[in-house]
């Protein structure tokens, strides 16, 4: 494995992408033969994934197995949750959330994309684009993930033809015309044989186009956060005992939108109060500015009351502050979600309750497509949903900020995480 510098690599910025695809499209072979030829598995590794392939009387190394966790999942040929995987090259560091293509694991998908900044969305060459597709790519535009790439796997079956690649990338390029999908980028690969995975493809010299770890590396993710809207939810209040420091107080967190430096006025939500940066701090350091996404703490020139919970925004770039939210929610619980159910709410850093006021519609997760005369809400399903919370919360929309636009609901009697929404 390639060993880089510490401070280095925890300057080196970090993209996560999530992998999705139906069942034998190559998903654990493309993430092992991306481990594999970027150098970024131990030799040990390699050498028992080498000796299972032979066991099994495979006539390749199967690289898969570098992602497969379970003995079960082996067995089965199918993985049942999200399973992240790390790695790193001299450009970037890389967090790969590979879940299941079922539409019955909708859940898994939701939680593995909703940080993602870019989707994988396989396709097998042979078969072409099929319902699991346009699902997966609905979901990466519900979930407004800023980047997809379209891997057209197995060439190698299709002998290398352009040809299918060509129609393949035509027809789903006319389907994401209708999402809200705006970077979307095609690769022919073969993930079995390495094919434009990391090295360039020979077979395929029709393509003129990277490889798709070349476009992991290369793609551009600094815009993918808001930088325009100052946002710094407050998750702890820094008041050190000593006595050298007895006069300090700040408000540690990380920043979810826009820039923060000395002397930016803000106002404080939801009480309102207006102040201004004195400085930001960083492990005993005063930066000039920080920005989404650094962790940091605040100082401001007054002394107000602020604590966990409260939103840091600036003056003039006010969110929404309300009790009554809508929200899209992807249900995650076996439990049907009840109208006028009461759950807690997790919101950035603020902790509240609510009651479901309004079932909207639901979702056709395969047409987007409203259903108005069905309001029951199960496990997998995605609905529009109304809530009435206990407390004011300070938040954009899920379009604007994915991180100040995306909440839980969580059961208060079992602490389960039984919802992910997205405020509308």
């Amino acid at each position: 494995m390639d060993v880089f510098s510490t401070a280095g690599y925890l300057d080196m910025e970090l993209l996560r992408f999530t992998t999705a695809g139906s069942v034998d499209d190559g998903k654990s072979t493309l993430i092992g033969r991306l481990l594999y030829d970027s150098k970024s598995i131990f030799d040990d590794q390699y050498d028992a994934i080498k000796a299972s392939s032979e066991k099994r009387g495979e006539e390749y190394v199967n690289l898969a197995l570098l992602t497969d966790g379970l003995r079960a999942e082996r067995e089965q040929g199918i993985t049942i949750d999200v399973a992240y995987r790390y790695f790193a090259t001299p450009k970037r560091k890389f967090i790969i959330a590979d879940t299941p293509g079922h539409i019955q694991y909708t859940r898994n998908m939701v939680t593995g994309a909703s940080t993602a900044n870019l989707a994988i969305i396989l396709v097998d060459a042979r078969n072409g684009v099929v319902e699991q597709t346009c699902r997966h790519a609905i979901i990466a535009s519900l979930l407004r993930i800023p980047h997809v790439v379209v891997c057209v796997n197995k060439m190698d079956l299709v002998e290398y033809k352009q040809e299918v690649f060509n129609r393949i990338r035509e027809e789903l390029k006319a389907f994401a015309a209708s999402l809200d999908i705006h970077d979307v980028q095609f690769l022919p690969i073969s993930a079995l044989h390495g094919d434009n995975v990391v090295e360039p493809s020979q077979k395929m010299d029709w393509y003129d186009g990277g490889t798709l770890l070349s476009l992991l590396e290369n793609i551009p993710i600094d815009t993918d956060v808001n930088h325009t809207d100052s946002r710094f939810p407050v998750q702890y209040v820094v008041r050190p005992q000593s006595t050298e420091h007895h006069d300090y107080r700040g408000y540690a967190g990380r920043i979810a939108g826009g820039t923060f430096k000395p002397g930016l006025a803000v106002k404080v939500l939801p009480s309102g109060f207006v102040s201004r940066i004195k400085s930001v701090d960083f492990y005993g350091e005063q930066l000039a500015e920080a920005y989404a996404p650094m962790s940091v703490t605040l100082t401001l020139e007054d002394d107000i009351d602020i604590s966990r919970g409260d939103m840091i925004v600036g003056e003039d770039e006010t969110p929404n502050v309300s009790q009554e939210i809508d929200i899209m929610v992807c249900w995650m619980s076996e439990k049907p979600l009840v109208l006028n159910g009461k759950y807690a709410v997790k919101h950035t850093t603020r902790d509240v309750r609510c009651i479901v006021k309004n079932i909207r519609y639901k979702i056709n997760i395969n047409t987007l497509d409203q259903i108005d005369d069905d309001k029951s809400v199960n496990m997998n399903d995605i609905a529009c949903i109304t809530l009435r919370v206990t407390k004011p919360l300070v938040f954009d929309s899920y379009h604007r900020n994915r991180a100040t636009g995306s909440l839980i609901l969580i059961d208060e009697g079992t602490n389960n995480t039984v919802g992910a929404g997205m405020i509308l």
